[in-house]
């Protein structure tokens, strides 16, 4: 796949992965600050990690929720560094130098 093929790959899985994926960090935040640094209870924690775990979805869902979402950033993460050129020994700003010259 080209550069431009993972940024549109990257741009359609984006939207979907966002809400998910700010939740669970939202949730994972709020309950272990809210347990070691605000000394909030266990119901508290307990409606946390409802929300952060997707129980919220039942038993079956649960386990797909979880998988999509570690999916989802895998595709968020792999796309986004091969769009980089972390791997490729090219820093970005040579890309972008080339692309640039390239459109002159």
């Amino acid at each position: 796949m080209n550069n431009k093929q993972w940024r549109r790959l990257h741009r359609k899985i984006a939207p979907i992965v966002f809400l998910p994926l700010f939740v669970s960090a939202v949730t994972g935040i709020l309950y272990r600050v809210g347990k070691s640094w605000l000394g909030l209870g266990d119901s508290f924690g307990e409606m946390m990690m409802f929300i952060h775990q997707g129980s919220y979805l039942g038993k079956q869902l649960r386990v797909i929720y979880v998988i999509l979402n570690g999916l989802g950033l895998i595709a968020m993460v792999v796309s986004g560094i091969t769009m980089a050129g972390i791997f490729r020994g090219t820093p970005v700003d040579k890309l972008t130098q080339k692309s640039e010259n390239e459109s002159i």
